[in-house]
């Protein structure tokens, strides 16, 4: 993650200050006559330019070859005894020598902000067609001051631009820089050739023979790993410390102090915006760097080797933008525009509350930019052009600050939890809240949640900003499906949509969405059926039901309830049906040890528990009771008659039975009477 924060090429080329070279040819006849230095005085050079950390300063030595291409005449003889130099601005510690007989001098003619300007004093006169060698050497001192400055020179970094010297239209002057062992340098700017290194560690660099060296210009920056000073920071980050290493370079102490400073003040800041703890549980190392990320950006965080790089030159806006990394960098949010966007508007966040001020590093993004990308199609750093890397800066920050406008920081702030608990959207309205996602949620994940929690719609951002061309079908899917699912969670009335139709929607899987919803639908419809054909019989409706659609993935188990709850209830009908309108005699001969109302009762108890088998069956007794009871009284009547004339027929016998004893001892008693007694 990565903040755009470029030297201006601008800058550097003006330091490319063309060489200003005057020759003043002089002679006895016309000792005031002055011709044109080009192309009547030449000059090639080979220059060197030689690290010297330990003495703070740029050696530069130049060794020149001076031509004389003037031609005499009978009555002329032309010669060079000075010659102008522009070196590089600030140049010090001059001194001009050379092989042959003299005392050459040198001295500053001119000190401006684009160059040094110097008079060279020959040795002798050059005469027409003559050569002459010459080595001018300077120095290039670190002057302090702002951390910008083009030229530094330590023991942990150096900066510096390189030029090369000749006359205007001579071609073969060369440049080189060595830099001591332990350095790692670098070309940010021009063209210096592959690198040496030689025996003892020293690496040179050579730009060649350069065929117009007058448009040459090159810049290097160095640093020497190692050459550090680190110091803890802890600041609390919702009542929690966040530990943090400010690794800054030992020369270089004013560098750790203000990103130190900036970041105890800024993390608790951004922690209470986010509504996030510090989510590093190890000591995070925030270190002074060259900035050695393609394209020059200012500030480089990499999570995996737990490490922010923050580049010497960096502005405030970069240090609060790399402090949001801390909390998107990839491990709440997948897609690099997301984690740039609310990077950079958080740093603004925390600049406002610090009263930090501050300038975004891209310029305001506008949607005719020649660069404009979708966001989606951002790749990782170093894939896309320099247009196409500020159009994307400047495009996520648009987006953050446009969702956070709309969302409003409370409800935004209520995001960022759901987010990092890998929750999705679509959560029930009830029970124990889902999980959605294994990792971080990409473009989709954010949408949906964006919009579940703050209820706003977030869709014309994510079509005008992120979309790619083929990214529109899925949000048109998307529209379709959401309004499937909010018609249905309206119609559910209660009871919750199955998970499968909430995972789809989570993964945007619409299509299948779609068609369970259908599913759904119908399913709710038999629901409707049941209810009605319930209420009319005064059944209580089971949960079975509720219970099987809550819990289907394909809607099958909920139809084959739903008719099975029909059924039952039409079996429950038709056996109240059976009852006798009116009670007879008979019928309630048939009924007297019988109890279908109770079996009904029981057929309702059986129906409301979702036993649906045991009200069938308790329904079936009350409906057969009934259609038997005449016939089962008529048996009854008979029965009884016919018991009733058998019982008369015993009575009459027995009496007979009664009649025919009596008579019999009357007999007896009447005959002992009349028999003679015995003597």
């Amino acid at each position: 993650m990565r903040r755009s924060l470029r030297r201006s090429a601008a800058g550097w080329l003006a330091l490319g200050f063309a060489v200003l070279l005057l020759g003043l040819p002089t002679g006895p006849v016309a000792p005031g006559q002055v011709r044109a230095a080009t192309p009547d005085l030449t000059i090639v050079s080979t220059a060197r330019y030689e690290v010297q950390p330990g003495d703070r300063r740029i050696r530069v030595t130049i060794d020149l070859t001076l031509r004389n291409r003037l031609k005499d005449t009978k009555t002329k003889r032309f010669y060079f005894d000075e010659a102008f130099l522009a070196v590089n601005p600030g140049a010090s510690g001059f001194k001009l020598t050379t092989s042959g007989k003299g005392s050459p001098s040198v001295r500053v003619t001119k000190r401006a902000k684009t160059h040094t300007l110097v008079r060279l004093g020959l040795a002798g006169r050059l005469f027409s067609g003559k050569t002459a060698k010459y080595r001018l050497r300077y120095d290039l001192k670190d002057p302090g001051g702002s951390p910008t400055r083009e030229l530094r020179i330590g023991d942990a970094f150096v900066s510096f631009p390189v030029w090369a010297y000749a006359t205007e239209g001579t071609a073969g002057s060369s440049v080189s820089v060595a830099f001591p062992k332990g350095y790692e340098p670098r070309v940010e700017a021009g063209d210096l050739g592959t690198p040496v290194t030689d025996a003892e560690g020293r690496i040179t660099f050579n730009s060649g023979k350069l065929s117009k060296p007058l448009e040459f210009f090159a810049y290097l920056t160095a640093d020497r790993p190692g050459a550090y000073t680190d110091g803890p920071i802890t600041p609390t980050v919702l009542g929690a410390p966040a530990t943090l290493n400010i690794r800054g370079w030992s020369d270089d102490r004013p560098w750790a102090d203000r990103v130190g400073g900036l970041l105890e003040r800024a993390l608790p800041v951004i922690g209470e915006e986010i509504g996030l703890a510090w989510p590093r549980d190890v000591p995070l190392t925030v270190q002074e760097s060259v900035s050695r990320s393609t394209g020059g950006y200012a500030g480089l965080f990499d999570p995996s080797a737990n490490r922010v790089e923050i580049a010497y030159y960096a502005s405030d806006f970069v240090v609060l933008h790399e402090a949001a990394h801390g909390w998107f960098n990839g491990a709440l949010l997948a897609d690099r525009w997301a984690n740039e966007a609310f990077a950079s508007y958080y740093a603004g966040v925390a600049a406002v509350d610090l009263g930090v001020e501050v300038t975004p590093a891209a310029a305001p993004a506008r949607r005719s930019d020649p660069a404009r990308i979708a966001l989606n199609a951002w790749g990782p750093l170093g894939t896309a052009s320099t247009a196409t890397e500020d159009y994307g800066y400047a495009a996520s920050l648009a987006v953050a600050q446009a969702i956070a406008q709309r969302a409003g920081p409370d409800d935004l702030r209520d995001v960022w939890p759901a987010v990092a608990a890998r929750a999705g959207a679509y959560q029930p309205s009830s029970g124990p809240a889902e999980g959605a996602f294994a990792g971080a949620p990409d473009w989709r994940g954010l949408l949906d949640l964006l919009e579940d929690r703050t209820g706003k719609s977030f869709d014309d951002l994510w079509r005008t900003w992120i979309a790619r061309p083929g990214d529109l079908a899925a949000l048109d899917a998307r529209t379709s499906a959401r309004a499937a699912y909010d018609k249905a969670i309206a119609a559910t009335d209660g009871w919750q949509l199955p998970r499968a139709i909430r995972d789809a929607m989570r993964a945007w899987r619409f299509e299948d969405a779609t068609s369970l919803l259908d599913g759904a639908g119908q399913a709710l419809q038999d629901r409707a059926a049941i209810d009605a054909a319930a209420s009319a019989a005064g059944l209580i409706l089971p949960a079975t039901m509720r219970t099987a659609f809550e819990d289907d993935d394909g809607f099958d188990d909920t139809a084959a309830e739903a008719v099975a709850q029909l059924e039952t209830i039409a079996r429950y009908r038709a056996a109240a049906a059976a009852a006798p309108a009116e009670m007879t005699p008979v019928t309630e001969l048939g009924l007297l040890d019988a109890t279908p109302e109770a079996d009904l009762a029981a057929a309702r108890e059986a129906f409301a528990r979702g036993d649906l088998s045991a009200s069938v069956r308790a329904s079936e007794r009350a409906a057969a009771t009934w259609a038997d009871a005449a016939t089962i009284g008529q048996s009854r009547a008979m029965q009884i008659g016919l018991g009733a004339a058998s019982a008369a027929l015993v009575l009459i016998l027995l009496i007979a039975l009664v009649v025919r004893r009596r008579r019999r001892r009357v007999s007896s008693v009447v005959a002992q009477e009349q028999r003679p007694a015995e003597r």
